[in-house]
């Protein structure tokens, strides 16, 4: 199934200055920062490995000015609290024998060999996070729910390029106050119409978080919410008839599903032949996403343009 190519929850950045590394260089830098497997006394590693998996070699794959890559983060995972309670062993042995307290660095020294007798036998988690760099657009996207993921994923990216000029997005048109507009009293426009979800903040810090799942958000019960003055923070959003999503009030793009007109669209390409199936796919989805993400930008009255120090 090639549709493992197709983002999932995505990150938008842009870039300050053009992007202008072409793909050889970029290949060259991120081979500087390939991925390598952990050491048994390593707790955790990130580099980048092929951007097609396993059928690929290359750390770059590019489509229609497309660049795709993929970092890997290796780790151990060791609990918390049975280091924890390991520690306490050796701190009240030192209590019974030397009737002492340990002093602090004895403790800290005893929590370092611990954690160096559990490594070699605990379990590693993979974690792959792939983006793609679309030079024209000047947006780095990033295919990950977790806002520390992608800047782990842009801090690797610049140590292997030596610097990365890029930016959150703050549009000047609040974000919030313009998702509660298409509630209410400044619709959307162009290719977006609302879903059935949303999540509201009433005034206040201690105030009740709402959520709405499969209403009509035209409807009363959210009408009198927005009389009360809540804001909206989450909206489910339908794209044309291409793609269904959540956007957040930073502007994250969650829950992405494409519809079949989409998803199926390569199904005719031979599924052994895999490097043809992932490049129709990336192909296909960076097109329908870039498309999208412009026109979601057009909704704040921005372009990824804007951003440029020129």
């Amino acid at each position: 199934k090639g549709n493992n190519m197709f983002f999932k929850n995505i990150f938008v950045f842009e870039f300050t200055r053009p992007f202008t590394t072409t793909q050889a260089d970029l290949e060259d830098a991120l081979q500087g920062k390939a991925f390598a497997p952990l050491l048994a006394s390593q707790l955790s590693r990130t580099g980048f490995v092929s951007a097609i998996g396993k059928h690929g070699k290359s750390l770059t794959h590019s489509a229609s000015g497309n660049v795709l890559m993929c970092m890997r983060e290796e780790s151990k995972i060791l609990p918390a609290p049975y280091i924890k309670n390991l520690v306490n062993e050796r701190i009240d042995l030192i209590k019974t024998e030397h009737d002492r307290k340990a002093t602090k660095k004895e403790r800290e020294q005893l929590k370092e060999d611990v954690i160096a007798e559990l490594l070699p036998q605990a379990f590693t988690r993979t974690v792959d996070t792939q983006a793609y760099i679309n030079a024209e657009n000047n947006t780095i996207v990033i295919n990950t729910s977790s806002r520390s993921k992608a800047e782990d994923f842009l801090a690797l990216l610049r140590s292997a390029l030596g610097s990365l000029p890029v930016t959150s997005i703050t549009p000047k048109k609040d974000i919030s106050e313009t998702m509660t507009g298409w509630l209410g009293s400044a619709p959307l426009v162009d290719r977006f119409s609302l879903g059935d979800e949303a999540e509201l903040h009433e005034p206040g810090d201690e105030s009740p978080i709402t959520k709405v799942k499969q209403q009509d958000l035209l409807g009363p019960e959210v009408s009198l919410l927005l009389e009360s003055d809540a804001r909206v923070t989450k909206v489910s959003l339908d794209y044309a008839d291409l793609a269904s999503f959540v956007l957040h009030d930073d502007l994250s793009i969650k829950r992405i599903k494409f519809s079949d007109i989409i998803s199926d669209q390569n199904n005719d390409i031979d599924c052994d032949d895999y490097v043809a199936r992932i490049d129709a796919d990336f192909t296909l989805m960076t097109s329908e996403l870039n498309k999208m993400i412009t026109d979601l930008h057009g909704e704040f009255a921005f372009n990824a343009r804007d951003y440029l120090d020129v």
